[in-house]
């Protein structure tokens, strides 16, 4: 068992192509001891978001923080705190902070995304 609080964990800034305004924890991975799946927690600046990408993975999404939007596809949905989001294998997405707080979210992936690609959307952080 491993137990530690999230604010432990170093913040780090998403360095991927088409994001602004995002941070992230990785708060439990393999390394961790955790066999199947990683939790990273997101923070995402008033007017910041995500890159439009897509993987061939799925990943769950709770909202604890803020409010926004998540794009799937060409569509949005709103998102606020105590939301849940399913984005299944493949499906272009992507989260935006449409508040005037930081909008924080909880993101489960399997273990495994680090080994797996991930395809920018051509429109890619363009507004």
């Amino acid at each position: 068992m491993k137990v530690n609080n999230y604010q432990a964990v170093e913040q780090k800034p998403v360095e991927m192509e088409g994001s602004q305004g995002c941070q992230v924890r990785s708060l439990l991975s393999s390394g961790d001891g955790a066999p199947n799946f990683a939790m990273r927690q997101f923070e995402v600046e008033p007017g910041g978001y995500t890159p439009r990408h897509s993987h061939p993975y799925e990943h769950e999404v709770f909202v604890l923080e803020g409010e926004g939007l998540v794009l799937e596809g060409s569509v949005e949905h709103r998102l606020q705190a105590g939301d849940v989001v399913l984005v299944t294998p493949d499906e272009i997405h992507q989260f935006k902070n449409t508040g005037q707080t930081p909008l924080k979210f909880l993101c489960l992936v399997p273990n495994s995304y680090k080994d797996l690609p991930i395809s920018m959307a051509p429109e890619c952080g363009v507004e």
